[in-house]
């Protein structure tokens, strides 16, 4: 399944290849700070691959907090985070906001609420390196 989105302004968009094509798309609703400030909504796909594309760098903030070890990609056009990426080992991994999908039937979407705040750094890192997406380019 090919699920396009981004920000509001379309300073940053996406597009995930989901494999294999799925019965329903899992979203995580964290309860760090953060995520319930602004209504983060994540998700991921183990098989898939991620290709974001940024038209304007410079109208692109990068936030980190707490472990420091994901960063928040913010557009400073529209304040819309649509992508977290966090570097393991060499490697990039990602999570996209449900919020900033396009045309993407909502009924496909099941929340279910995320605690990761008594997670060591090592156990959190392993947890992304497992099931966040795996490939990803960021174009821009």
């Amino acid at each position: 399944m090919r699920i396009p989105g981004g920000c509001h302004c379309g300073n940053l968009t996406f597009v995930l290849e989901w494999r294999p094509e799925p019965e329903f798309i899992p979203a995580r609703a964290c309860d760090c700070s953060f995520c319930v400030k602004h209504g983060g909504l994540w998700t991921s796909c183990p098989q898939g691959t991620l290709t974001v594309r940024v038209r304007d760098p410079g109208a692109v903030s990068v936030y980190a907090f707490g472990t420091r070890t994901a960063d928040f990609h913010v557009c400073r056009g529209c304040g819309v985070v649509p992508v977290v990426t966090s570097q393991i080992e060499g490697r990039l991994y990602a999570v996209v906001s449900v919020h900033a999908f396009e045309g993407v039937d909502p009924a496909l979407i099941r929340t279910a609420p995320a605690h990761f705040g008594e997670e060591t750094e090592a156990v959190r890192l392993a947890r992304r390196a497992r099931g966040w997406i795996p490939e990803v380019r960021i174009q821009g």
